[in-house]
């Protein structure tokens, strides 16, 4: 991969991290109930899920998922599903200022928040179908395909955990200046909606 390209790549890895969804609404909505540093787990399990889509794309297996509707379906029926318990969580979640909100509970855990990150972007085909569109575009077909691989994945993770971060560490500032209970009460339900909304978006969504 010459510098250009990787350049190129970049740039587009910034636009894919940017891009609103499920996975910048979970670093929100932990970085909003449990704090930034709380919120590590989560943006790490990100990574680990967006690892696993270029594996699934690397490998072929990213083409079977578009091709077969079967498969497209039912791990796009995971996503919608998982999005939609993750609002209604999110929705029932205690009126807790963010220094108050105890990380000990079930949800609140380092283990849980980092399988929820993973999960959020390992079961979304609309990902997989996106990294299929985009990747080849970077990877020269006359040179070795696993360096190029693993050059766009460092750097996709890099761009990732810098965005995700962000939006981690701004829910923590700003949101945590809302501390009467009514109003986290209205944010949980705001970030639930946003969560089923995710998921509205990702059972819309068709393969091209």
């Amino acid at each position: 991969m010459t510098l250009h390209v990787w350049l190129a790549f970049i740039v587009a890895a910034i636009l894919i991290s940017l891009s609103p969804g499920a996975g910048a609404i979970s670093c929100m909505a932990s970085g909003m109930r449990y704090g930034y540093r709380r919120s590590l787990p989560n943006i790490a399990g990100m990574q680990l899920g967006i690892a696993l889509q270029l594996v699934v794309v690397g490998i072929g297996l990213g083409a079977l998922l578009a091709a077969s509707t079967l498969a497209f379906n039912l791990v796009k029926g995971c996503g919608v599903a998982y999005l939609c318990y993750l609002g209604w969580q999110q929705f029932r979640a205690e009126a807790q200022p963010v220094q108050l909100a105890d990380a000990d509970t079930a949800a609140g855990t380092p283990r849980a928040l980092f399988v929820q990150g993973f999960l959020v972007n390992a079961s979304n085909p609309k990902a997989t179908i996106f990294l299929l569109a985009v990747l080849p575009q970077f990877i020269d077909a006359h040179a070795p395909a696993l360096p190029q691989y693993l050059v766009c994945m460092a750097t996709l993770t890099v761009v990732d955990i810098v965005v995700m971060s962000g939006y981690a560490l701004f829910a923590s500032r700003v949101l945590r200046l809302l501390r009467e209970p009514r109003q986290i009460r209205w944010m949980n339900r705001g970030f639930g909606m946003l969560f089923v909304l995710a998921g509205g978006f990702l059972a819309l969504f068709r393969r091209a």
